[in-house]
């Protein structure tokens, strides 16, 4: 059987940063960040209390209630995120006792920003298989708590906000998530996109502290480069493997890591920029959360007829990136 999204939802916090906020912190301006990334505001968590956790637990509440299903009918939930609220328990972990999800097993899943779409195929090979049938999929982060605020490179770029969906089974083969290619490329990726402090290698000490080594570092310039050719590659090879053109195609959901990115991955698909969906000049990168926030302002507006045609891509640290072909249901 197929596995199709049944309920979406998202949640952004109510802070809001815009770039003459950031114009204050340190040397830059609202027309150089919008003219490079395509971003005016974006949305932080300001309650110092409330981590990634509360953000990826008000998505799974608000998938219960339009669903209109209880907690204890949930089987699974995956957490994407990189910024988990401790390294254990997962996330996941917390989202389940926050919504009384007593009946189901839970766990993180760590691919950056391409972390909802390697979730959501995750996802789908317990619905394939059987195993179950309603499985929940979040993406979220609190980009807030990683992000140097001293650093204009990164600091531009980052926004908190999680969205998620409910997956079952679908009514027919023809319907639900129909396609997937998944990719990793740790040898040329694992240098240039990372948070060294905190893990294993690196423990939390004044040292790491100090050296800054709990924050993003990134070489914008390479990262750049090879998001532009993956998530443009990937969408390609996905319309080749499904024989779908850009007549046929609703809407292109990308990663929102950079406008000059989206505006790229739709000209090699050949696609007009009224198919491409983007919210980056609202919300910034929210990494793991982009692409459920756009599956649910989207399905909000109602915009996702039945039969619609949507190709998801996306690219994040490691390298990881990847790409699905879904038929609305």
């Amino acid at each position: 059987m197929k596995a199709a999204i049944t309920a979406t939802a998202k949640y952004l916090p109510d802070g809001v940063v815009t770039n003459h906020d950031l114009e204050r912190m340190f040397e830059t301006n609202d027309e150089w960040i919008r003219s490079r990334t395509g971003i005016s505001e974006r949305r932080i968590m300001e309650d110092p209390c409330k981590a990634t956790s509360f953000l990826c637990g008000e998505v799974a509440k608000q998938l219960l209630e339009k669903r209109g299903i209880g907690a204890d009918e949930v089987e699974l939930i995956i957490v994407a995120t990189m910024t988990p609220d401790m390294l254990f328990p997962s996330t996941a972990c917390l989202v389940q006792d926050i919504i009384g999800a007593g009946n189901a097993w839970a766990f993180d899943l760590n691919a950056a920003c391409s972390g909802f779409i390697f979730a959501l195929n995750t996802a789908t090979r317990f619905i394939e298989s059987g195993a179950h049938k309603k499985v929940m999929v979040i993406g979220g982060d609190k980009m807030s708590s990683v992000v140097d605020y001293t650093d204009r490179s990164t600091a531009i770029l980052f926004g908190d906000g999680a969205a998620g969906v409910l997956l079952e089974p679908a009514e027919s083969d023809d319907y639900g998530v129909l396609d997937a290619r998944l990719y990793s490329d740790g040898t040329n990726g694992k240098d240039h996109l990372l948070m060294t402090g905190g893990g294993s290698l690196h423990p939390a000490s004044h040292e790491t502290v100090e050296k800054r080594m709990h924050f993003i570092h990134q070489d914008g310039r390479q990262v750049f480069k090879s998001a532009v050719t993956a998530m443009a590659d990937t969408a390609a090879e996905i319309m080749q493997r499904n024989n779908l053109d850009a007549e046929n195609i609703a809407w292109l959901i990308p990663h929102q890591a950079n406008q000059r990115i989206i505006q790229a991955t739709a000209e090699r698909m050949g696609l007009g920029m009224e198919k491409v969906m983007s919210n980056i000049a609202n919300y910034g990168n929210t990494t793991a959360g982009t692409i459920p926030i756009c599956l649910a302002e989207l399905d909000e507006q109602g915009k996702l007829a039945r039969g619609s045609n949507l190709v998801l891509v996306s690219f994040g640290a490691g390298y990881t990136w990847g790409g699905m072909y879904i038929k609305w249901q």
